[in-house]
This record gives C-alpha cells, structure tokens and sequence, in this order.
C-alpha cells in the first residue's frame, strides 16, 4: 500500500503496480499494436501495389501510420478513458496523477514520448524505464516522473473490516488506557492482520499477533491486568481507539460562521416562548458605588493621679 496525498490535504490508500504486472499489460497493449499495424500495412501495401505511385509516397504513408498506431493509440485512449489503455483495462491498472486526479492530455502525451524516446529507446538499449521503475518505490519509470504520474491498481481483494471488541472483564482497563503514542501505521497493521487472521498458517499467524502485541506494549499503558492472548489484545485497543474517535467526532463539531450562519437566540417581543426554567426575577440595575466613612480619630487619653496614661485610652476604637 501507498500513500497519495490530493489537493484538499486528503490521503487516500492505494496499490501501487509494479514492473511484472505493467510489463505484462504492455506486452497486450504492443501485441494489439502489431495485430492492427499488420492489418493496416497490409490494406495500404494492396492499394500501394494497384497503383503506380513512387517509393517515396510508400515510405511516408507507412510511416504515418506506423507513428499513428505506435504514439496515437497511448495518447489516445489514456486520454479518452482518463489512464486506460487496452492492456491496463484486462489487469486493472490505471495512470493518475500524484494528487491521485485522472490525467489530460499533456500527462498522456509527455508520458507516451518518453516512453519511445527515453525510457524504452533502442539507443539506450530500452533500460532506463526498467532501472528507474525498479529503483522508484512507487514504481514510477522516467516519463511518469517528468509527468508527474503514477500507475495503480483499481482492481483488488476488498478486505473486510474486522470485528473489534472488549471483553467484558477488561473494559475499565481499556478505558485507562494511554493511546496517544499508537500511530496509525501501527493501528493498521493490527486492523490488517486481524482481518487476514484465518488466513495465515498456525506458525505465522501466532508469531505475527505477538510481534504486533509487542509493538502495541511498547506504545500504551498500563499493561492489561490478566494474561490475554495476543489477537484479543490488539481487538482490544483498536476497539477503544475507535470509541475514542467516535466521541472525538460526535463532540467536536464545527461552529457555523459568517453572515449566512444561521442564528439560534431567543426572539424578544410579546410573541417570546416561556423559559423553560419558569419566570426570571427582573435583575437590579446597577447602582453606584459609595465608599464607607472614614474611621473616627484616636480616644483623648485619660490621666490618673500620678500622670500616667490609662492604657487603651488613647487607641483608635476601630483598631
């Protein structure tokens, strides 16, 4: 699987073809070629032959159609079915662009000249299309990359989503679980071998689930509190995983903005439907502030006989 990322920011899983699958549809789509190349030379050499014409006219009519049949059919049909040619139609191939759009006009043309000028030339003994296809991890050969293309496969086994579950004992540990380091290459590599799980022999099918459950460890916690074997732990977490981006989904939905957002307050009026939580009491206006009287000065102190100051007489009374 690879990835192809669109304009809107979009990424979209898709297979891409590799050398053995595109060399096989070019050799239905060159056999055709020849079978029509056969038929045409022939028609044209009966005409040619009937009439008295020179070698020169026979040269270049034959040369038409020779570049009409070799060129024009690529061009031709990846332009009408948008990426098809007969070969790629019988293996479910199809070209499109990096963005993962069907291709025009200038993405067939571009690609079909660098295949017979560049990629599969006789005078450069027709290996750079194979070196570049072999090397690339998408498969690409040189004219896809100048084109800015790529080759896919439409056509394969849908693979069915598995069930995911919790066991009854394990939810409350599924639901403490630590999720945020689970990457989604991982998450879909468990989702895959659940899915693939009756198919693969006993050996594999038990040293794939640990190495996955080992990898899925490493990057949640805590641990499950009872011994659980390694499929009902993976069912496990992407169960929970998905609860949480279900409830991410559901709750965190946009807020319409704008001048067309529609609006959902309260009409004022004599027509206003009653409050659900009965009548409001009317809330005050607001009043002014006032500041509170400054405190009154110290007591005069009272003297005894001797001289002395009562002690506390002269305190203030608000101290």
């Amino acid at each position: 699987m690879s990835q192809l990322v669109t304009g809107e920011a979009v990424v979209l899983q898709v297979r891409i073809a590799r050398m053995p699958t595109r060399a096989l549809a070019c050799a239905i789509d060159v056999a055709l070629q020849g079978v029509v190349l056969v038929v045409l030379i022939s028609l044209l050499a009966g005409f040619l032959l009937g009439s008295e014409s020179s070698e020169a006219l026979a040269f270049a009519l034959i040369f038409i159609v020779v570049l009409l049949v070799a060129v024009g059919y690529r061009v031709v049909m990846e332009t009408l079915t948008r990426g098809r040619t007969v070969g790629k139609m019988v293996l479910g191939l199809k070209v499109v662009r990096d963005d993962g759009s069907s291709i025009r006009f200038r993405h067939a043309l571009v690609r079909t000249l660098m295949w017979f000028f560049v990629d599969f030339a006789p005078w450069f003994a027709a290996c750079p299309g194979i070196v570049a296809s072999l090397m690339n991890k998408q498969g690409k050969r040189i004219g896809d990359m100048v084109a800015g293309t790529v080759v896919i496969r439409e056509r394969h086994q849908a693979m069915a989503s598995p069930p995911l579950f919790v066991p009854g004992h394990l939810v409350q540990w599924a639901q403490s679980l630590e999720l945020s380091r689970l990457s989604d290459d991982l998450a879909n590599a468990a989702r895959d071998y659940l899915a693939r799980y009756t198919d693969l022999l006993p050996g594999p099918q038990i040293a794939l689930g640990e190495a996955l459950a080992a990898k899925m460890a490493a990057v949640t916690a805590p641990a499950p509190p009872t011994p659980i074997i390694a499929p009902a732990y993976l069912s496990a977490i992407l169960a929970e995983r998905r609860r949480r981006e279900l409830i991410r989904l559901s709750t965190h939905r946009p807020t319409p903005t704008g001048p067309f957002a529609p609006s959902y307050a309260i009409p004022a009026g004599p027509f206003t439907p009653p409050s659900p939580y009965g009548a409001q009491a009317p809330v005050p206006a607001p009043t002014p502030f006032i500041p509170p009287p400054p405190p009154p000065g110290p007591r005069p102190a009272t003297l005894n006989a001797q001289g002395w100051a009562t002690p506390g007489s002269n305190e203030s009374q608000w101290s």
